[in-house]
């Protein structure tokens, strides 16, 4: 993995001209659905946008923990290093799943 973005996974709200244009200068693929009154719908792959479906729900389950919803700690860091304890706690019982 080079860390670099290839793709941008985003819903109708973020379907305009501009912000494709964007992405698409720095190399990034937009993957957002056409709004309805557009007139000539753009393409764009459906595999890759199902899985914006996981990250949604991942995000949702994050929000459960009061500590991050309200955003209590005081620096970046902390905050940051508690979103990774909570993330690997969710991820814990997946590890050994058979």
């Amino acid at each position: 993995v080079d860390g670099k973005i290839k793709a941008m996974l985003a819903d109708k709200g973020y379907d305009a001209d501009a912000i494709r244009e964007e992405l698409l200068i720095h190399g990034i693929e937009p993957v957002i659905p056409s709004k309805k009154d557009r007139k000539q719908p753009i393409p764009y792959d459906r595999e890759k946008y199902k899985q914006r479906n996981l990250i949604e729900r991942f995000f949702n389950k994050l929000k459960n923990w009061r500590r991050i919803s309200t955003r209590y700690d005081k620096t970046a860091d902390s905050f940051l290093g508690f979103v990774c304890l909570v993330s690997a706690k969710l991820w814990i019982p997946f590890v050994n799943r058979t």
